[in-house]
C-alpha cells in the first residue's frame, strides 16, 4: 500500500531531520537506497554482458570476426559497468521547523572546513607520552 503525500512528506522531513541531527547514523542507514542503484547497475551490466556473449556466439555462427568483437567489447563494457562504482547524488541536508516545513542547511564544501594545522611529531609525541606512561607504571617489558 504506497504512502500518501502527506505521509510522504513528513517521512522526508524526519529524514532530513536525521542527517541534520546525526549525519554519521543517518549515512549508515542511507546505504539501503545505494543498494537498489547498485542492484539496478549490476543488472543492466549482466544484460550487456550477456547481449555480448550472444554477438559473439552470433559472430561464430555467421563467420564474421568483426560481430565478435564487437561482442568482446560488449562483454567487457557490461562487466566494467557492473563492478564499477555508482555516482552519488549531492543530498542538501536540512532542519525541519516547528510548522513542519524544512529550512535548508549551509552549503557545505571542502573550502568551508578550516584546514588542519600541520603538527609535525604530534603522533610520534603521544607515542612517547605513552610509553613513558607505561613505563612510570611498571607494565612496560
Amino acid at each position: 500500500m504506497p504512502l500518501s503525500d502527506h505521509e510522504q512528506r513528513v517521512l522526508e522531513q524526519m529524514e532530513q531531520a536525521l542527517y541534520a541531527e546525526d549525519p554519521r547514523f543517518a549515512s549508515n542507514l542511507k546505504s539501503t537506497g545505494q543498494a537498489k542503484v547498485a542492484r539496478r547497475r549490476a543488472a543492466v551490466g549482466v544484460v550487456i554482458t550477456l547481449a555480448g556473449l550472444g554477438l559473439v556466439v552470433l559472430s561464430v555462427v555467421l563467420q564474421q570476426i568483426w560481430i565478435g568483437g564487437l561482442g568482446f567489447g560488449a562483454m567487457v563494457l557490461g562487466g566494467a559497468w557492473v563492478f564499477a562504482p555508482a555516482p552519488e547524488k549531492k543530498q542538501t541536508l536540512g532542519a525541519v521547523k516547528p510548522d513542519g516545513s524544512v529550512k535548508p542547511g549551509p552549503k557545505s564544501s571542502r573550502s568551508s572546513k578550516p584546514a588542519k594545522k600541520n603538527t609535525s611529531g604530534g603522533f610520534m609525541q603521544r607515542m612517547e607520552q605513552r610509553w613513558e606512561k607505561r613505563r612510570d607504571e611498571g607494565n612496560g617489558f
